[in-house]
């Protein structure tokens, strides 16, 4: 399968609602492709929010009946006698669901990071379990930079803080929110750091989030034109002092 088809029947696949010769091709089309590998995480995390955060409301008393009384019996079935009013409850009906997913998506809207943080804690989860943490292993942030020339469409900023305990072990290009972005590992004891990078859209978000999830610290913030991602089992106190180096560097 290519991506177009598998994009197309990648709802079917995720509900549950394909043959098992289907289901299985697309399986083994999202192992293989990053990109729609990605769009299915979006799409599972979105699924997950909206039935976390979508109100449930049962029929009120009485609208069985309402519905009934819109409809009268005859010999062959059942036939529409009051076409307006079914009109009027089927409009109440449809007003109700949008309102539903219209709270739903606002609420998801206001916490835009959570989806894309299952990404990056894919990522990073990613290159601890495949072994491909660096496609090129260097302290040497003159060695690292250059490396993502030719492989991006932008130059990522690259800093070695051996010295304040952060050593840079090497750089890999990786693939988030649709696109290929630059990939920095630090360590910090035996402890492994991944600093995604790429360039912002629009204007940069002020200030700096904090989430914790899945077990792992991550601190989202914007500069110079540049969006970062980092994150890592160490503890959020030491983590943070990485952050700040981060933001202070040139």
């Amino acid at each position: 399968m290519n991506c177009e088809s598998v994009r197309e029947r990648l709802e079917l696949y995720l509900d549950g609602e394909l043959d098992v010769i289907e289901y299985r091709e697309i399986e083994a089309h999202l192992r293989t492709c990053m990109a729609c590998e990605s769009i299915a995480r979006n799409q599972q995390a979105l699924s997950r929010a909206v039935k976390a955060k979508a109100a449930y409301h049962a029929a009120p008393p009485g609208l069985i009946d309402k519905i009934q009384l819109g409809y009268s019996a005859t010999p062959t079935g059942l036939t529409i006698a009051r076409p307006a009013r079914v009109l009027t409850i089927a409009a109440s009906l449809a007003a109700a669901v949008v309102l539903t997913w219209s709270v739903a998506l606002l609420t998801l809207r206001t916490a835009p990071e959570q989806p894309f943080a299952e990404e990056v804690i894919a990522g990073h989860v990613r290159s601890l379990l495949a072994q491909h943490l660096t496609d090129v292993a260097s302290s040497d942030q003159h060695t690292v930079k250059p490396w993502f020339a030719g492989k991006l469409d932008f130059s990522p900023p690259v800093d070695d803080f051996a010295t304040q305990g952060y050593p840079l072990i090497g750089g890999r290009l990786d693939y988030l929110g649709g696109r290929a972005v630059a990939a920095l590992i630090y360590k910090r004891r035996k402890h492994t750091i991944n600093v995604f990078i790429w360039p912002v859209t629009g204007v940069d978000t002020p200030g700096t989030q904090h989430l914790t999830q899945q077990g792992y610290q991550l601190i989202r913030f914007a500069r110079q034109g540049m969006n970062y991602w980092i994150i890592s089992d160490l503890n959020s106190t030491e983590l943070e002092q990485f952050a700040q180096l981060l933001r202070a560097s040139s």
